[in-house]
This record gives structure tokens, C-alpha cells and sequence, in this order.
């Protein structure tokens, strides 16, 4: 018997080319003119505040030098389908990336602001709640 474990898979909440009304239009302009603000912005929200924005945008400016941007941009693209159960649409990541690298970051952007984070504001941590204590013995 062959039992495959797939996570349950949602749609994205919009399309590959879509900037829309909501503010969306200027993010798709961001992106066209500097696409390392905004891929710098995704991956730190991604790799939840462990790299900064800077870091991420430098390193993608430098692989635009040598055309390798999307290399490193298609990683993060598999980070952010994997956390939150997206399809591969309309093909792998690595060609969304490959062709496409602004309106794939377009997309992940707004992807993140769907789901209740804000890439332009960075990695926010969450609420501080006092770490669980286990169980102890009781005093007599």
C-alpha cells in the first residue's frame, strides 16, 4: 500500500501578472524598477527576520550582475509554497523565476499580504508570551 503525505493545497491569492487597485500597482512598479527592494523585503518576511532585508537585496543585486538573480529568488518562491501549501503554477519555480522574475515577486508579495504579513514593514516578531513551564512537582 502506497500512502503519499501531501499538504493540503490552497490557491494563490493572485494571479502571475495581476496588479490590481490595491495598491498592488506600486509594488509592481517597485519591483520593475528595483527588484531587489522587493525581493529583499519577501525573503525576510521568509526566512522569518533571521536575514535582514539589506543582506538579501545586496546579494540578489549582485547575482543580477551575472544574470544568476532568479536562482536565488526561485529558492524563496519554493519556501513560501511549501509554508503555505501553494500549487506549482503555471510551471515550476525555477521557470516562473527564469522568465518572469518580476511578476513572480509581484506575486509572493502579495501572497504575504494576503496571508497577514507586510513585506514593506520587515519581519515582525510575534507576540511575547511567557515561555510554557512544564509541570512541577508540588510542595508539601
Amino acid at each position: 500500500m502506497n500512502i503519499n503525505h501531501y499538504s493540503p493545497q490552497s490557491n494563490w491569492s493572485t494571479g502571475l501578472g495581476d496588479c490590481g487597485d490595491d495598491g498592488s500597482a506600486t509594488t509592481c512598479l517597485i519591483t520593475c524598477c528595483f527588484p531587489c527592494i522587493t525581493f529583499g523585503q519577501i525573503a525576510e518576511v521568509l526566512d522569518d527576520g533571521k536575514s535582514s532585508c539589506v543582506a538579501n537585496g545586496f546579494i540578489y543585486a549582485a547575482l543580477m550582475t551575472v544574470s544568476c538573480h532568479w536562482v536565488y529568488a526561485f529558492m524563496f518562491r519554493e519556501r513560501l509554497r511549501a509554508k503555505y501549501g501553494l500549487p506549482s503554477e503555471p510551471c515550476n519555480d525555477c521557470c516562473v523565476h527564469f522568465c518572469c522574475d518580476p511578476c513572480a515577486l509581484c506575486q509572493e508579495y502579495a501572497e504575504l499580504k494576503h496571508r497577514g504579513l507586510d513585506p514593506s514593514k520587515g519581519w515582525t516578531e510575534p507576540p511575547n508570551a511567557p515561555p510554557h513551564m512544564p509541570p512541577t512537582m508540588d510542595r508539601f
